[in-house]
């Protein structure tokens, strides 16, 4: 990159220079006193120089507008408003880039557009839908005409049986303020089975998605161990949508966190990461011919084998975790499919499924 000062180039190279100078965050925003020092070091313009760099950001803020259709260039008071007695400060919108826009581009936002409707939660649903509003402002017309972009009128999704909860935007800020600056968070969670509240402190970990839902995985407060067992006591689940307000403390996450052991990789192995009664089993189903089908497309595990028995039923046996989810679907199979092995979750199962049907038959 040249050393010159920026106010020697041309108009369009000092806009592009002042793009990559800005800085990219709110909190880091410059001043027009701090773009002096890269823009201009004549003492005997600086006056002159000052007032160009004001134009030249008024510009490249009108370029924003009118080309990318893009608030991208933010000042602190904002555009427009007075200023007077006040230091402006500048910085781009982190969201913000000068990318190549063409049809794969497009195609891919529109299709993670599609995919997670009526799936994620609306907050980040709507973060997917405003990337692509500034997509399509940007390149409409080329993008819709083109055979790529006609694929959209062919595409339709159906919502969900069940929908994903509401996040609280506040709370998901600070829990990824939290993990980002390794902080400890307070967060004051209401259980689903009590009635009240509790406010606790915890040891923030990272996030799980399962289905439509989002969980806070982390440890309650504990001292360090040389045994990682007696720390995964302390391990715990918590789902976000529960978490009613969340704060980030001034206290850092204890080293033993971090450690190798408890990778969100490793506590997943270990099945912390969801309801389980144990870790892995080898499971063998009866299934009916027809409804195995799906299992063909969409196996239970990379070790799944199929065996025909007869013109009616299937032999499925594959390894799996033991979890909550995989009961809850094998009762879903209701006379679709019968647990062979083990015992003790053909055991479950079918009380699960007499249960049910007690309900019924009142």
């Amino acid at each position: 990159m040249s050393t010159h000062p920026i106010a020697t180039y041309k108009k369009s190279a000092r806009l592009f220079a002042l793009y990559q100078r800005l800085p990219r965050s709110k909190d880091k925003a410059i001043s027009l006193t701090e773009l002096m020092n890269v823009y201009g070091n004549n003492p005997n313009h600086y006056a002159n120089e000052r007032k160009n760099l004001e134009n030249d950001l008024t510009s490249l803020n009108q370029i924003f507008n009118d080309v990318f259709h893009s608030d991208a260039l933010m000042r602190l008071p904002a555009w427009g408003r007075n200023i007077s007695g006040q230091t402006a400060r500048f910085y781009i919108e982190p969201s913000f880039s000068i990318g190549v826009i063409n049809e794969q581009t497009v195609f891919f936002w529109q299709m993670l557009d599609k995919y997670t409707a009526n799936y994620l939660p609306t907050s980040f649903k709507q973060s997917i839908s405003e990337k692509l509003a500034q997509l399509d402002r940007q390149d409409k017309t080329s993008f819709n005409q083109s055979r790529l972009g006609q694929w959209q009128n062919h595409l339709i999704t159906l919502p969900s049986i069940v929908q994903a909860p509401k996040l609280d935007s506040d709370v998901l800020a600070s829990i990824h303020q939290a993990l980002l600056h390794n902080k400890q968070l307070q967060i004051s969670y209401q259980n689903k089975w009590r009635n009240s509240r509790t406010i606790r402190v915890i040891y923030p970990k990272g996030l799980i998605f399962i289905d439509n839902m989002i969980y806070l995985t982390g440890f309650n407060p504990t001292s360090d161990h040389i045994d990682d067992n007696v720390l995964l006591k302390a391990h715990r689940n918590f789902a976000v949508n529960r978490i009613e307000a969340a704060e980030v403390t001034e206290q850092l996450v204890p080293d033993w966190v971090v450690r190798n052991a408890f990778t969100l990789e490793n506590l997943r192995k270990l099945g912390k990461l969801e309801l389980n009664n144990g870790l892995k089993i080898g499971l063998v189903l009866k299934v009916q011919k027809y409804a195995c089908q799906h299992l063909y497309e969409r196996p239970l595990s990379s070790t799944q084998t199929i065996t025909v028995i007869d013109d009616t039923w299937n032999e499925v046996r594959a390894t799996v975790a033991n979890t909550q989810r995989l009961q809850d679907w094998l009762v879903s199979m209701s006379q679709l499919a019968v647990v062979i092995e083990p015992n003790e979750l053909k055991a479950v199962i079918l009380e699960r499924l007499e249960s049910g049907m007690k309900l019924y038959t009142k």
